[in-house]
């Protein structure tokens, strides 16, 4: 697709954050006539539009109707990451849930990969019904190249002393990941923030916590180190909130982002669709310590 026809028949504009300023990364794009396809865009232009953006929402196009076609649409993009459950997670409130994904708690920033033996490069996420305005739900992305290039020298030498370990038990997996605050992009020669956060501390409701630890530094500076990513992460300079809207498509980053979500109203509908998607050439995860018997 060229600048013409994107200008002609689309909409462009950068993400705006929670303050109504313009964020550093990010696009969203619309159709300037109704009754267009999301599948008319092509896959090929999407790919490389990610890895220039971040992120990209598109909104108000005739969306996939079934579980299937997403997926088709995905393997036009790259190649889908399996699960035991197959192409696409059905991301829904369940009454008897036992772990927060599956519940209408809170989901702390994280990266998608981190426990697997592959790692995804990129996240599709359909919104198939959104909450009512005021019942939370959003999706939140928070740029790591972003929150490095704002930080302080003393804070990016503290990140860059610290290591952490994590453990996590599923009903598809158990497996333990380390990995250092700060690395480099895995094929691209930036630096990136891989960081899984606490949950609130002292929250019993959350269902199913990660365990953490961090290494590399002392244990005194254990507290600066969680409340100055938390600092930088939740920037609105550096963090998108997403307002879901039924038939929504956005495409993250899963290698330069990271991502939660906000609570919701519980029974309140909310239905997503995730497919994850392999780097061209998939990247074997460079973290675990141990799988299945952790």
């Amino acid at each position: 697709m060229d600048s013409f026809t994107l200008e002609d028949r689309f909409d462009y504009q950068p993400l705006t954050h929670s303050q109504g300023e313009t964020c550093h990364f990010g696009v969203r794009i619309e159709p300037k006539q109704s009754g267009v396809h999301i599948g008319e865009l092509s896959p090929t232009w999407l790919r490389t539009l990610v890895e220039n953006e971040q992120l990209v929402v598109l909104r108000g196009f005739d969306s996939f109707t079934s579980a299937e076609n997403l997926t088709t649409y995905c393997a036009a993009i790259g190649d889908i990451m399996q699960w035991p459950f197959g192409a696409v997670l059905e991301l829904v409130e369940q009454p008897d849930a036992t772990d927060h994904i599956f519940a209408n708690n809170y989901v702390p920033l994280h990266w998608d990969g981190m426990y697997l033996k592959t790692v995804p490069e990129l996240q599709v996420f359909q919104c198939v019904s959104a909450v009512g305005e005021g019942q939370g739900g959003r999706t939140t992305f928070s740029s790591t190249t972003t929150a490095l290039r704002l930080a302080s020298p003393e804070t990016k030498a503290l990140w860059q002393r610290a290591t952490g370990q994590y453990q996590r038990a599923v009903e598809l997996y158990s497996s333990t990941a380390q990995a250092p605050i700060i690395e480099q992009h895995p094929y691209r020669t930036h630096p990136v923030i891989r960081f899984c956060e606490p949950p609130i501390a002292g929250d019993k409701a959350f269902l199913n916590p990660s365990t953490y630890h961090f290494s590399g530094i002392e244990p005194e500076e254990q507290e600066q180190l969680l409340s100055s990513l938390q600092h930088a992460l939740y920037d609105p300079r550096v963090q998108y909130a997403h307002q879901w809207q039924s038939g929504d498509i956005v495409i993250a980053d899963n290698y330069s982002l990271l991502h939660g979500r906000e609570s919701y109203a519980s029974q309140s509908g909310r239905h997503l669709r995730r497919v994850h998607i392999h780097a061209k050439q998939p990247l074997t995860n460079p973290h675990p310590l141990c799988q299945d018997s952790c």
